[in-house]
């Protein structure tokens, strides 16, 4: 084999890396516009239908549960609330909802939990410093619980299906002024617990104060009932016979 031979028979490593590389980078960017797409096909109808099912099959109950949740009064855009939401959402679906195993409850709630997983990659993430941030603790009863993750999942499906990158709008603006918001109630009233004690502790002094006292006046009745009590058997009515003795006695010429 001549050198010519073998030099002809060399990859062109010189122009083929960069097509290569190009080739890569067309692919892997029209597999992510791909599955970014798919967003908008992710939530159907018979998620919403299970759910529908998960909130027909409770107990009606005047119970009520704690839980943290988005406030609609400090965040009022539509998509930073479902941002906020759908983080929300799995933290509840994975530590409050929880049923026996293998009812269809439980696997109703793992569906939604891999659907969940799958949406994460539909929704850009903020700081998550500011993850508490436009957010306060709910007491609802669980059919209000699951009303409220019904919206969301409906919500983010109607959205997603106008515009399947409608969540990577950043929403660090919206939570930041939430945080501030926060910041400032606190600062409002920097001595409120402080005031309270020294509020308190007067008003449980005079209550001590004023039942000692009306119970100091009632012993003191008593103790002044209980010698006439003793002594009365001793008293003798006007017009006794022995009082009419001794007038008598005191009538006698000595």
């Amino acid at each position: 084999m001549t050198a010519r031979g073998a030099a002809g028979r060399c990859p062109p490593t010189t122009w083929l890396g960069p097509w290569l590389l190009l080739a890569c980078l067309l692919v892997s960017r029209s597999a992510a516009e791909e599955v970014s797409e798919n967003c908008s096909h992710m939530i159907g109808n018979g998620h919403l239908k299970i759910l529908q099912q998960l909130i027909d099959s409770q107990m009606e109950t005047s119970c009520q549960i704690a839980f943290e949740f988005v406030d609609p009064e400090q965040l009022k855009d539509p998509v930073c609330y479902l941002k906020k939401a759908f983080l929300l959402v799995r933290d509840i679906m994975e530590d409050t909802l929880r049923f026996r195993d293998n009812t269809p409850n439980a696997i109703t709630i793992i569906q939604l939990q891999e659907l969940s997983l799958n949406l994460k990659s539909c929704f850009t993430k903020d700081y998550e410093e500011q993850d508490k941030a436009c957010v306060r603790t709910f007491n609802e009863t669980p059919l209000q619980l699951l009303e409220k993750i019904k919206n969301v999942f409906n919500q983010t499906k109607t959205l997603l299906k106008k515009d399947w990158n409608i969540f990577s709008k950043n929403c660090n603006d919206s939570f930041a002024k939430c945080s501030s918001q926060g910041h400032n109630s606190q600062r409002s009233n920097p001595q409120l617990p402080g005031f309270v004690f020294h509020l308190l502790v007067p008003s449980i002094i005079l209550v001590l104060l004023a039942v000692g006292g009306l119970l100091f006046y009632r012993w003191k009745q008593r103790s002044h009932r209980k010698p006439q009590t003793v002594d009365s058997p001793m008293e003798q009515p006007e017009g006794s016979p022995l009082t009419q003795d001794e007038d008598r006695q005191v009538e006698l010429p000595v």
